[in-house]
This record gives C-alpha cells, sequence and structure tokens, in this order.
C-alpha cells in the first residue's frame, strides 16, 4: 500500500511562511521605532523639528559672533502695571567719555639746563646744595682756571702793546705834519695799529667765551682779569642734580649741575591703541593726586608720541600744568582725566534697561501698535558714560525700549516654553 506523503510537503512550506512573517515584523517595527523615521519628515524629505504649543518658543543658542532671534513676550496690561514698566525712546548722543589714565610728573624738558663749565681747571668752591633754589646769573661754583689766566695774559698784553703803538702813533703824526717823518712811515704805523686793535679784540673775544663779563672787560680793571671763573646759574630753578665737589678737574664736557624751573610740570601718561581716535592734542585734562586729594590741576594734551611701545602697546601722552606750590613733584604718580571725543551721534541708552542673559547683553523694545506685547533683542555695547551706554548694534535712535521693569520682562520670557531641540 503506497504511503500518504502529502502532509510531509506541507510541513516545510508551513515553516518557511512562519519565518516569513517573524521577519517582516520585525522589520516594520525597527522601522517604527528608529529615530528619524519617516513620521518626522515632510512630503519632501526634509526633517522638521517638532512644534510645541502655546507662546513663543525661545530661540535656540545663536552660533558663536552671531545675533540672537528676536523673541516675543505679551503681558496683560495689569502686569505691565504691577512691574512697573517704563518706556521710552532710544535718543542720539555723541559718545564723549573721560578717559582716567595713571601719569608721572616729569620736569618740563624746555626748562631744564644741565649746568657746564665754558673752562678747563680744578673746582676751588661750590656755593649751592641740592634742592636749593637759585636766581638767574646767581654763582654756583668757582674754578680756578690756567686756560684762563693765559687768556688773561695776552689780553694784559695785547692792550699794552696797542696803547704803547698808538702813542708812537701820534707822535710821526705830529713828524709828518712839520716834514720830519715820510708818509710812508706813518702808513705803516696805521697798518700796524690796525694789526694790534685786532690782537686786542680777539684777546678780549677768547676772554667773553670763557665766561668773563664784558663790563669787567670795559671796566679800568678789565685788565687785570683774575685766573678764578664763576659758574652762574643759567636760569630761576631748583637744584635736582649736583656732580660738582671742591678738588674736582672739570673740562667743558663736565657736568657740574642740573637746574630745573618748577612752575610747570609734565605729567606722561601711557594711552592705549584703542582710546587714540578719541584723544588728541588740546585736549582738555585734569591732573589729581593722592598727596592732595582736594587738588585738581587743570591743563590740556600738549603731545601725544608718534610711536607705540612694541611691549606696553601704549604711546606716551604728555600734559603741561602749573606747579604753583611746588606741590607736584618729580616723580610723583598721578590720575590724568581727559576729555574723549566724540566720533559721532550713536545710541545711547540707560544702564537699566540692559539684562544680561547668558554671556549676551539684551534690551526690550515695545511695540506702540500693540500695548503689552515687548521684543527681546540682542544689542553690542559700547563705553558708558555716566548712566547711560553706548549702542554699536540692536537698535537705533527713536526706538521705544524698556527702560524700568525690564527685569520684570525678562522673568516673564524665561517662563516660555523652549523650544525641544531635534533627536
Amino acid at each position: 500500500m503506497t504511503p500518504n506523503t502529502g502532509v510531509n510537503l506541507r510541513w516545510p512550506i508551513v515553516i518557511a511562511g512562519a519565518a516569513v512573517l517573524i521577519a517582516t515584523g520585525a522589520a516594520v517595527t525597527y522601522l517604527a521605532l528608529r529615530p528619524g523615521s519617516d513620521r518626522d519628515k515632510d512630503p519632501a524629505g526634509l526633517a522638521t523639528a517638532p512644534r510645541s504649543g502655546g507662546g513663543s518658543s525661545s530661540p535656540a543658542p545663536a552660533a558663536s559672533g552671531a545675533m540672537l532671534p528676536d523673541v516675543v513676550v505679551s503681558l496683560s496690561p495689569d502686569a505691565v502695571a504691577r512691574a512697573g514698566i517704563t518706556v521710552a525712546a532710544v535718543r542720539a548722543g555723541r559718545a564723549t567719555s573721560d578717559l582716567r589714565l595713571p601719569g608721572v610728573v616729569e620736569p618740563n624738558a624746555y626748562r631744564q639746563v644741565t649746568v657746564t663749565p665754558l673752562i678747563s681747571g680744578r673746582m676751588t668752591g661750590v656755593l649751592v646744595d641740592l634742592g636749593q633754589r637759585v636766581r638767574r646769573g646767581q654763582t654756583m661754583a668757582q674754578i680756578f682756571s690756567a686756560e684762563l689766566a693765559e687768556a688773561r695774559t695776552r689780553y694784559t698784553s695785547a692792550r699794552a702793546e696797542l696803547q704803547v703803538h698808538e702813542r708812537e702813533l701820534a707822535r710821526t703824526e705830529k713828524l709828518v705834519e712839520i716834514g720830519a717823518a715820510s708818509r710812508q712811515e706813518l702808513e705803516r704805523l696805521h697798518a700796524e695799529h690796525t694789526a694790534r686793535r685786532a690782537d686786542v679784540q680777539s684777546a678780549r673775544s677768547r676772554l667773553e667765551l670763557l665766561g668773563v663779563p664784558a663790563a669787567a672787560l670795559d671796566d679800568s680793571a678789565g685788565q687785570d682779569v683774575g685766573a678764578s671763573a664763576d659758574v652762574s646759574a643759567p636760569i630761576d630753578g631748583v637744584v635736582t642734580e649736583r656732580l660738582a665737589n671742591v678738588g674736582l678737574n672739570v673740562d667743558p664736557a663736565s657736568k657740574l649741575f642740573t637746574v630745573v624751573d618748577l612752575t610747570t610740570v609734565w605729567v606722561v601718561a601711557e594711552l592705549y591703541e584703542k582710546d587714540f581716535s578719541r584723544v588728541r592734542v588740546g585736549s582738555p585734562a585734569t591732573v589729581t593726586t593722592s598727596a592732595y586729594p582736594d587738588l585738581a590741576l587743570h591743563g590740556r594734551v600738549s603731545y601725544i608720541d608718534p610711536q607705540v611701545s612694541a611691549q606696553t602697546r601704549t604711546a606716551k601722552l604728555r600734559v603741561e600744568v602749573q606747579n604753583r606750590g611746588n606741590q607736584l613733584r618729580l616723580g610723583m604718580y598721578t590720575d590724568v582725566q581727559v576729555s574723549g571725543i566724540g566720533v559721532g551721534a550713536m545710541p545711547m541708552i540707560p544702564r537699566s534697561a540692559v539684562q544680561t542673559v547668558g554671556d549676551r547683553q539684551v534690551v526690550y523694545l515695545a511695540d506702540p501698535k500693540q500695548p503689552g506685547t515687548f521684543t527681546e533683542r540682542e544689542v553690542r555695547l559700547g563705553p558708558a558714560i555716566g548712566n547711560d551706554v553706548e549702542v554699536l548694534s540692536g537698535v537705533q535712535a527713536g526706538d521705544s525700549i524698556v527702560i524700568e521693569g525690564s527685569f520684570f520682562v525678562r522673568a516673564e520670557r524665561d517662563r516660555l516654553p523652549k523650544a525641544s531641540s531635534p533627536r
């Protein structure tokens, strides 16, 4: 009897069909559960972030350097009244502000003189001390000089020879008149007389160059000028340096004293590169010191160094001020306040209008057509001037912003639902 093989042929088909069904179900489940499935795509195949319902969403973080997008905040009239929100227009102002710079008192280089001798010799006397005030022409030191003695001898000898020759010339002129001398002899004596006078003038000029006063040479006693020379003060001032001592051998290159007129001084400060455009020669400046809190000296910027220091990236700024009473001493630290120059009309807003969100500054613009609607906008700020701050970008003059109660608007903005980041 032939066996029935129908059942044996159906079991493999059943097993194969079950395996296909299981694989199909697993594939459908995987596609349904994996992130970024087709249900999150639009018909064009582009992924879209899910929307959150109700209210304005907070902006996603901006890329580095990019401005944050605006965020709209809506408040009820009662909430605006309770928060005491005040709105005002952004005004245009000149971006001027005072610069405060540290300075150091230095001598007025145009009124500082290094005293050197006019002759070589040995110091025989020093008549002034360090820190002493001197008057112009006052004798500061005395020098005995062989050079001066030699010049004095030459001058005395030249004058004596000239006087003798003048008497001889006078006698010859009388002899020529009576015919006892020739005119040729008289002309020779005139030529010699001219040479003698030139010698005297040369010796006199030499003594004047060595510091002998002209009055002493014109005096009848000028022929007996001594070998000692005086070193005189060239200006009124204070002796700030003394290198002269008795017995010191000196020459015209030797530095003996430094005399400084302290009626005016220089205050030198360091001006940073970023402030170059805000200061110019002639800008008003005020100098104060911790030593005299009630003292304020007013002056103007007289010089700005055209060179910038490679180490500090600053240029030297100089202010010349009067120093009546010598209250400012050389080397003293000071505070220099320079009035800055405006670069044009810039939007200015009160400090109270600015709120900080992370590392950004924002303000809240009011929509005059929709009371209670405020727009959060990022701004970039410049230097502060008193209670106001300059705005570089974000708002313009005439825009209405919240100047009081901006913190309450920010709090309401933080309560808005935040957008979910797409997975």
